[in-house]
C-alpha cells in the first residue's frame, strides 16, 4: 500500500500546509495512541514520550500530540528539547511503548515534523505506518474520564543523555588538552553537546547555542559549516564538530578549517575499528556514497554495502549483514553496538576516539580516503515522479555512463523529502563530473517541465 503521509523519516512540511497543522496533529497523536496500545498488549497502561527542537511551532504540535494521545487513553512523558537519539534512548529506559520526536531536522524554522521510535529505540516498520494511517481515517472517539492518559514534564532528561553519551567512551577516556570548537545549529544539542565534551576535559568553544525559536540552521550547524570554519582556524582549534538541528547528524571540520563529511567519518571510525580489533568485515553506506571511501575500505580488506537514502534503510541492511558500523555522506552515522539510531554526539564520539588513541590529527585520518568529485543538482517536480516513464532519462543516463565507464558512477532519485529529483554524478575529474551532472539535469527538467 501507498503511504498518503509517512515519507522516509516519519511526516515533514511546512507549517500550517498539508500534515503540518494542529489539528491535524491532534488527530495523529489520537491515531498513534489507538496503534501504540494496541501493540502494547496486556499492559494496564501505555507510555509513549514526546521531545522536540528548539522551533517555535513545536509547542503548538507538542500541545496537539499531548491532547490526542490522552484522548486515546495514553500516558505521555514530555522530554522538552532535546536531540532525537535522546528520545530514542529515553524510550528505552523509560519502558515506554514509543517515541515521537516533534522536528524538521536540518531544515530551516518555517519547517516541522514528527518522527517515531517504536519500544526498541528503532524507526517504525512500514505496517505500523500504515496502521496508523488507517486510524485517520476513523472518527475521534475520546476514551472514558476515567481512561484519559496522564501527563508528567521529565525534568532531567538532559542530564540523563549526558550520561548515557559519556558512557559510550571507554573508562578512563578523557579529552584533556584538546580545544574543540562545538556548532549545535541553534538547534536540539545546544544544552547537550558542549556539557559532554567539556565534561570529558575538552577545551569547549562554543556556536550555535542561542536558540530563539526561529535560528535553527540559520547559517550554522551541518548544513552551512563556514562560520565553524572560521572559528576553527581564528581559536587555532584542534577541529570542529557540527550538528544538525536535531542532533542525528554530525559533520567535523579539521584543524585547518577544511569539511570532513560523513563518508570520512565513517572511513575514520571503520579504520579505527579495524586497528582495535573490533571491526566488522564491512559498512553499510548509501547509494550516495562516495565511491572513495568503497575503494579506501576495500584496501582496509572491508567490505561495502550499499542501501537505499535513508537511515531506516541503513539499519535494516545493518542488521540483514550483521554489521554495526553505517551511515550516510550528510553526516548520519549509526552505530548499532551502541546506539539504536543515528546520534550525531555518539558518532562524534568514535571519530575523537580515533584521534586520541592514533595520535594522530583528525586531518591525517581522513587523508587515507581519496574522495571522488561528486555533483548533485536538484531538479523540482510537481508532483509524484516515476522515471521509468521517461525513456529520454534513461537514455541520457546512458550516454553520462557511457563516458563515465568504471571511472564513475550516476545515480538519479526522487526525494522521500522534498518535491526534487536528485540527479548526481560521480567521477575522477571534477570539470566533467560538474559538466556532465548539469547536462543529465538538464534532461531530466525538460522531461519534468
Amino acid at each position: 500500500m501507498t503511504k498518503r503521509y509517512f515519507g522516509t523519516d516519519g511526516i515533514r512540511g511546512e507549517v500550517g500546509q498539508g500534515a503540518i497543522t494542529p489539528d491535524f496533529m491532534l488527530k495523529l497523536g489520537w491515531a498513534c495512541g489507538r496503534v501504540f496500545a494496541r501493540q502494547a498488549g496486556g499492559k494496564e497502561r501505555c507510555l509513549v514520550i514526546i521531545g522536540k527542537d528548539t522551533r517555535l511551532s513545536g509547542y503548538m504540535f507538542e500541545s496537539a500530540l499531548e491532547a490526542g494521545l490522552v484522548a486515546a487513553g495514553v500516558d505521555v512523558k514530555l522530554l522538552g528539547p532535546m536531540p532525537t537519539p535522546a528520545v530514542a534512548m529515553m524510550t528505552q529506559t523509560q519502558a515506554a511503548d514509543a517515541g515521537i520526536v516533534i522536528s524538521a531536522s536540518h531544515n530551516p524554522f518555517q519547517d516541522n515534523g514528527i518522527k517515531f521510535f517504536s519500544a526498541s529505540g528503532s524507526k517504525l516498520p512500514d505496517e505500523v505506518e500504515l496502521a496508523i494511517e488507517a486510524e485517520l481515517d476513523e472518527d475521534l472517539v475520546t476514551v472514558s474520564s476515567r481512561e484519559i492518559g496522564k501527563v508528567v514534564r521529565v525534568v532531567d532528561a538532559a542530564g540523563r543523555y549526558i550520561e548515557f553519551c559519556k558512557s559510550t567512551v571507554p573508562e578512563g577516556f578523557n579529552l584533556r588538552g584538546m580545544r574543540i570548537a562545538v556548532d549545535c545549529a541553534n538547534g536540539a544539542t545546544y544544552h547537550i553537546a558542549p556539557s559532554v565534551f567539556s565534561e570529558l576535559g575538552a577545551d569547549v568553544i562554543t556556536l550555535g547555542v542561542q536558540p530563539d525559536g526561529f535560528n535553527i540552521n540559520e547559517g550554522v550547524g551541518s548544513t552551512d559549516t563556514a562560520a565553524l570554519s572560521a572559528l576553527v582556524r581564528d581559536r587555532e582549534a584542534d577541529l570542529g564538530i557540527a550538528f544538525d538541528g536535531d542532533g542525528d547528524r554530525v559533520l567535523f571540520v579539521d584543524g585547518n578549517g577544511e569539511l570532513v563529511d560523513g563518508d570520512e567519518l565513517i572511513y575514520v571510525i571503520a579504520r579505527h575499528r579495524l586497528a582495535s580489533g573490533e571491526s566488522d568485515a564491512g559498512v553499510v553506506g548509501t547509494q550516495m556514497t562516495n565511491l572513495g571511501m568503497e575503494l579506501a575500505l576495500r584496501k582496509e580488506g572491508l567490505q561495502l554495502a550499499r542501501a537505499k537514502v535513508g537511515d531506516r534503510y541503513v539499519k535494516e541492511r545493518m542488521e540483514s549483514e550483521g554489521w554495526h558500523l553505517g551511515g550516510e555522506s550528510s553526516g548520519h552515522i549509526i552505530c548499532s553496538d551502541i546506539t539504536t539510531t543515528g546520534d550525531g554526539i555518539v558518532a562524534a564520539l568514535q571519530v575523537l576516539r580515533a584521534v586520541r588513541e592514533s595520535g594522530e590529527s583528525l586531518g591525517t585520518l581522513r587523508a587515507g580516503m581519496n574522495k571522488y568529485p561528486q555533483t548533485m543538482i536538484n531538479v523540482r517536480a510537481g508532483g509524484t515522479v516515476v522515471l521509468e516513464d521517461h525513456p529520454a532519462v534513461a537514455e541520457a543516463v546512458a550516454d553520462v555512463e557511457a563516458v563515465l565507464g568504471d571511472r564513475g558512477r550516476v545515480l538519479l532519485r526522487p526525494s522521500g523529502t522534498e518535491p526534487v529529483v536528485r540527479v548526481m554524478v560521480e567521477g575522477e575529474d571534477c570539470d566533467e563530473v560538474n559538466r556532465l551532472c548539469q547536462q543529465l539535469a538538464g534532461e531530466v527538467e525538460r522531461c519534468l517541465a
